[in-house]
């Protein structure tokens, strides 16, 4: 892999470089003004922007700015109108960027495959043709005001029970033709910037230290060069996800994983170019979003 920001990364202290790789607060990424890095602000979505004015809080209590309220994406979907979703996706773009949002966490593009699925509101179909489509759409209206969209949530995560622990057990071909399908069509027809990894094991290993998932379908074959940002609180082993490719975690650890990466680098348990590569990613997508949100 090239590294695009080599010059600034050299420059990078292992600690420094390590203090990338989780969040700075939760919603906000790290940075460093002696080396001209911006700090990223990610804010949930996709029917409108969730960007708390004061404290942040998970359970989204603290007043938020005021956003449009968009249509659900499973109400966009029963249009079957593509035109219309990215028009929809350009308008949350231009919000994002007004409100100082790097990345729009959206939008969601799992499979409704029970009626039951808490979060199948945020879910375009349990079509995978018609759910990559649609995704693929919003994702290039997002990314036309050059904030970046968020595919979410990678891969197999289609419920909501024990959702932090449930193991999908799937076959390949499954897994391929129907959990899989609306991420690819997402990421090769949207020209995709960020994807988050899901809570869930995918066939006994987590999804956001997943080989098979993280590095030889996404990277390898399908060519993905973004960033792999973890569901928040989604990150299981750091240092495992760190080499299957997933470069953020977020949010904030209060610095404990940082060690974690640390010890692993010196201990020969991963060369350092690892970290460098998944930095290289996040610098790549903090340089060009902030770009944006400037003009």
């Amino acid at each position: 892999m090239i590294v695009k920001n080599k010059l600034i990364i050299n420059e990078m202290s292992l600690e420094e470089k390590a203090s990338f790789m989780s969040g700075k607060d939760f919603w906000t990424t790290m940075n460093i003004e002696k080396h001209g890095i911006p700090s990223m602000f990610l804010a949930d979505g996709p029917h409108g922007l969730r960007k708390q004015a004061a404290a942040a809080d998970q359970l989204g209590l603290n007043a938020s700015i005021p956003s449009t309220c968009f249509p659900t994406s499973a109400t966009v979907a029963n249009s079957w109108d593509v035109e219309l979703a990215e028009k929809l996706g350009t308008y949350l773009g231009k919000e994002a960027a007004h409100l100082k949002v790097n990345v729009l966490l959206g939008p969601g593009t799992n499979i409704k495959r029970n009626p039951l699925c808490g979060r199948n509101f945020e879910y375009f179909s349990e079509d995978p043709y018609l759910a990559g489509k649609l995704s693929a759409a919003y994702v290039r209206g997002i990314q036309s005001i050059g904030v970046s969209a968020c595919l979410k949530h990678y891969a197999a995560n289609n419920q909501e029970l024990r959702r932090m622990v449930v193991d999908s057990i799937v076959d390949e071909r499954t897994l391929r033709e129907i959990y899989l399908k609306p991420f690819e069509i997402g990421i090769k027809e949207g020209k995709l910037k960020t994807i988050m990894s899901s809570y869930n094991m995918v066939n006994g290993t987590h999804a956001n230290e997943n080989i098979h998932l993280m590095r030889s379908i996404l990277r390898d074959e399908w060519k993905f060069n973004g960033l792999v940002v973890t569901d928040w609180g989604g990150s299981n082993d750091r240092v495992k996800g760190l080499i299957a490719g997933n470069s953020l975690e977020m949010p904030t650890t209060g610095g404990q994983t940082n060690k974690e990466i640390i010890n692993a680098v010196k201990s020969g348990q991963i060369e350092e170019s690892v970290l460098d590569e998944n930095l290289d990613r996040l610098l790549t997508l903090a340089y060009d979003t902030d770009q944006a949100l400037k003009n």
